[in-house]
């Protein structure tokens, strides 16, 4: 199309030196108009087409593409119809019926689920749990709140889903037998996760850093904080603590909690157990059957069945006795800030999504080769205040409350500093909660 004025320019003859001398013009304005007038009809052309032709932008979980789900992440939304072992009206939860096949229910799960796939190896489901009623000792319910506060802060720091259970489910499984009824629910309730990690209500997190070394139990099953001398020569009740520990999601794991269960108060023989154990591990306390005994017991008594898939974790506190802990923690905090002051990159303000750039650095700078255990210049990972009884306060006689209760609240603002420091605050004395202080830019290079 020819625009009106060059339709004037054209025709008038008064116009016909000017047309001549500003026709070039007038052809590439032609020239442009026409070109534009093209690309925008390609334009919407092309835009038709794609819109007639792309994905359906409302996201029906049963229409979605298997392969989009895995590049878009994990898709919590999509749960086809396909039947599993939910389907099965015989499978059950409860600890009374064992279940069967669970390495094949668990794959055929995954393979509906792709999007679950990327990352499935070393996905951890983190369990804890504790009494039904209000606590006896009145700061119980207060401390119970702050250590379960740090276990939530661990796992949203790590990326890890965390259930917390406040019920019996079952009712004869009390006291620290209730963690198995747990534990076997929550491996059927996440079929995703290849880890359920335990942790009892009176153990912290005191390095909010580190990640267990899962390359180490690629081969294992069952991870406890333990020494394999204690268990077979020592024959010691005190081999290791079954109040922390990893289980894989696996046949094996359901066939041990079966095992483990039948030492426990369901069984008919729970008090001939108890003799039993009392009769091998001299040093036990309690006449009654308990968990942490039994699974000493399967590993003594079946050492070819459960020690080559049993981990016996001690070179780095898995958990770790509290008074061996809470005296150093100020000096830790000090070794901590030392690091910091040497290199900047540990000073630097950061967003608490990137906390593990930052970690790892620290790993690679000041504690490569840092076991963790011991007189390690390493964080302890856990401290596990075992013996406190924090909710009911019948704790051990060897030590008085105020210990106990004083050193929970140091440990717990000791861990919560690493936590709050990313958000611009620290408890500049372990032993007060609140109020916290704000962090000077540069700290600690940068005094208060």
């Amino acid at each position: 199309m020819v625009s009106p004025e060059a339709s004037h320019f054209q025709s008038s003859p008064m116009a016909k030196y000017t047309g001549a001398r500003t026709r070039p013009v007038i052809c590439f304005n032609d020239v442009v108009l026409f070109l534009g007038g093209a690309f925008m009809s390609l334009i919407l052309v092309w835009s038709f087409f794609s819109f007639s032709n792309s994905p359906n932008l409302t996201f029906s979980p049963d229409k979605t593409d298997a392969s989009t789900k895995c590049t878009r992440g994990i898709d919590m939304r999509y749960d086809p119809t396909d039947p599993v072992f939910y389907d099965d009206p015989d499978l059950s939860y409860t600890i009374e019926k064992p279940v069967k096949n669970w390495d094949e229910k668990r794959k055929r799960w995954l393979e509906l689920h792709p999007s679950f796939i990327p990352g499935s190896e070393n996905r951890t489901v983190m369990i804890t749990g504790s009494q039904s009623g209000p606590c006896k000792n009145p700061i119980g319910d207060h401390l119970l709140l702050r250590f379960f506060k740090n276990k939530v802060d661990y796992c949203r720091i790590h990326g890890h889903d965390i259930f917390y259970s406040n019920a019996l489910l079952h009712p004869k499984m009390k006291s620290f037998w209730a963690k198995l009824p747990a534990v076997k629910a929550a491996m059927i309730a996440h079929p995703e996760a290849e880890w359920i990690w335990w942790v009892d209500s009176d153990a912290l997190f005191t390095d909010m850093d580190f990640t267990p070394p899962f390359h180490r139990y690629r081969d294992h099953n069952l991870v406890v904080h333990g020494w394999p001398g204690v268990v077979y020569d020592e024959r010691s009740w005190t081999a290791l603590n079954a109040g922390v520990f990893l289980i894989r999601n696996c046949q094996w794991s359901m066939e041990l909690i079966d095992t483990w269960t039948s030492m426990g108060p369901v069984s008919p023989d729970f008090a001939k157990w108890g003799e039993i154990q009392r009769s091998i591990f001299k040093d036990k306390l309690f006449p009654e059957s308990d968990d942490q005994t039994a699974l000493i017991y399967l590993l003594f008594k079946h050492k070819e069945v459960y020690y080559p898939k049993i981990y016996l974790e001690g070179e780095y506190y898995f958990e770790g006795y509290w008074l061996e802990i809470v005296p150093g923690l100020a000096n830790i905090t000090e070794r901590y800030l030392e690091m910091e002051r040497e290199d900047a990159t540990l000073r630097r303000r950061h967003a608490e999504k990137v906390s593990e750039r930052y970690a790892a650095f620290r790993e690679e700078r000041f504690l490569r080769g840092e076991s963790g255990g011991k007189g390690s210049k390493r964080r302890p990972f856990v401290t596990h205040f075992t013996g406190c009884q924090p909710c009911s306060g019948d704790h051990n006689t060897m030590y008085n409350g105020d210990t106990c209760w004083n050193g929970m609240i140091k440990a717990i603002n000791f861990a919560d500093n690493q936590v709050m420091r990313r958000y611009g605050f620290v408890h500049s004395d372990l032993g007060k909660t609140s109020p916290l202080q704000p962090v000077p830019f540069d700290y600690p290079d940068e005094p208060w």
